[in-house]
């Protein structure tokens, strides 16, 4: 009688999934899928994080630039160099591939980029390694964008 029951209970459990899931283990023909995010062609362009309006680079902060390279090397060195792909990617010409603006997004909101954006769900799939949080403030970005400003990958 208890193998009846185990039985019984075994088909019903595969019979609820089956429904649930419909029967190529899709789901059912009347659910939708979780719809992509839509981003304005800002973020297309600048990411998406903190960052929500154009930096204006002006004239090169020597101040700026000290403090930048100083975090650079400090929490971007291990992973990014100037002229060769490493963990991640060449960082001497990001600035003429990216904005500002974006470069400080991507390191505000490593996961967020990687996660949702398309140019950061491309980089993740080229590199295989999500860029890990920095604890960096927006200020912080910001310089490490000016170190970045003078360097190019030649």
């Amino acid at each position: 009688m208890k193998t009846i029951f185990k039985t019984l209970f075994i088909v019903l459990i595969a019979l609820s999934i089956s429904a649930c899931s419909g029967e190529d283990g899709q789901r059912p023909s009347g659910a939708t899928q979780p719809a992509e995010p839509q981003f304005t062609a800002f973020e297309l362009e600048h990411g998406i994080g903190p960052v929500t309006e154009v930096v204006e680079l002006g004239e090169l902060n020597a101040d700026l630039l000290a403090k930048g390279k100083d975090i650079f090397l400090m929490k971007c060195d291990a992973c990014h160099n100037m002229d060769t792909r490493m963990v991640g990617p060449a960082l001497g010409d990001v600035l003429e591939r990216r904005s500002a603006a974006f470069v400080m997004n991507f390191i505000l909101n490593p996961s967020g980029m990687a996660r949702q954006h398309p140019e950061g769900k491309k980089l993740l799939a080229e590199y295989m390694t999500p860029m890990p949080f920095q604890n960096v403030s927006k200020d912080e970005a910001r310089a490490i964008v000016e170190y970045l400003r003078t360097q190019n990958s030649d």
